[in-house]
């Protein structure tokens, strides 16, 4: 093709960010070079992706149709090298993976059976967090992979690629709560009762007034409600598995609310077989 991955990824990462200094950052190279690439990507395809003329770079009506289609591309790109990566590479022998409760494993998948199928000899960590806790235990290298509910932004220096697969929260209470009993009423008789949440919020809504207490993972907060502590915001998944029958969902409009999840690596520790069998499997 006449035109480079290099340049498709500054254009990429430049529209998403509207920013070329900001895409630098992130890419980890000069604005210089960054505005270089996008400058020979134009050349190439013959025509004007950015409007320079304010003070940030705004995308034409031909880097809109663009855009599409660079992604596309990078996104089979990045499949091909990750199925060099499975075909070549040396299998990892241990693989530390951090993953937020809104994600539980199906036991009709037996998504663990399969795995230690296809990598008998790897040694696997599994660790349980939340939100930036995720994040942080990926970029210091704790974790080799993340998955989480998908952030408006990552740290440079993590990639972050998008699932298929999608959680539901919902809003739950003890069964002998006050607002079990208030059926349509109960939405707004929320801020008149106690808010159980995690501590790091991965639900970017905006919070409801009232008292509140916190715990750093969902089984807590799951277990806070149960004791009629308060009403909470849980995965539906992980309700139905661990529930003892105790609690009730609320009718609250907007809810439940679907949670997208991404998993995330570090940039320079691109993952391994074994880690990529985890975004297959998880799609």
């Amino acid at each position: 093709m006449p035109y480079s991955p290099e340049s498709l990824q500054a254009f990429v990462e430049a529209a998403a960010l509207g920013s070329f200094s900001a895409a630098a950052r992130r890419l980890r190279k000069t604005q210089s070079t960054v505005s270089t690439a996008i400058a020979h990507l134009e050349a190439d395809l013959g025509m004007v992706l950015f409007d320079r003329s304010g003070r940030y770079p705004q995308l034409t009506d031909a880097g809109r149709q663009v855009l599409g289609h660079a992604q596309e591309i990078l996104a089979a790109d990045a499949r091909l090298q990750q199925l060099s990566v499975r075909l070549a590479a040396p299998v990892e022998p241990r693989l530390t993976v951090v993953f937020s409760d809104v994600y539980q494993l199906d036991p009709a998948q037996r998504v663990l059976q399969r795995f230690a199928e296809a990598f008998p000899e790897i040694e696997l960590e599994w660790l349980d967090a939340e939100g930036r806790d995720v994040l942080e235990l990926v970029d210091a290298g704790r974790a080799g992979l993340g998955l989480l509910p998908r952030q408006a932004r990552y740290p440079d220096a993590l990639v972050a690629q998008p699932l298929a697969h999608h959680s539901e929260l919902a809003v739950y209470v003890a069964s002998n709560h006050p607002l079990a009993q208030a059926g349509v009423r109960a939405a707004a008789q929320l801020a008149r009762h106690r808010h159980v949440r995690l501590s790091a919020q991965v639900d970017h809504a905006p919070p409801i007034s009232g008292p509140a207490w916190t715990a750093s993972d969902y089984l807590m907060v799951m277990e806070m409600a149960e004791d009629g502590i308060g009403w909470a915001e849980l995965p539906r998944a992980l309700v139905q598995r661990y529930d003892r029958g105790r609690l009730l969902e609320l009718r609250v409009p907007g809810w439940p609310r679907r949670i997208h999840s991404d998993l995330v690596w570090r940039r320079d520790t691109p993952p391994g077989p074994a880690a990529l069998w985890w975004a297959e499997a998880l799609g």
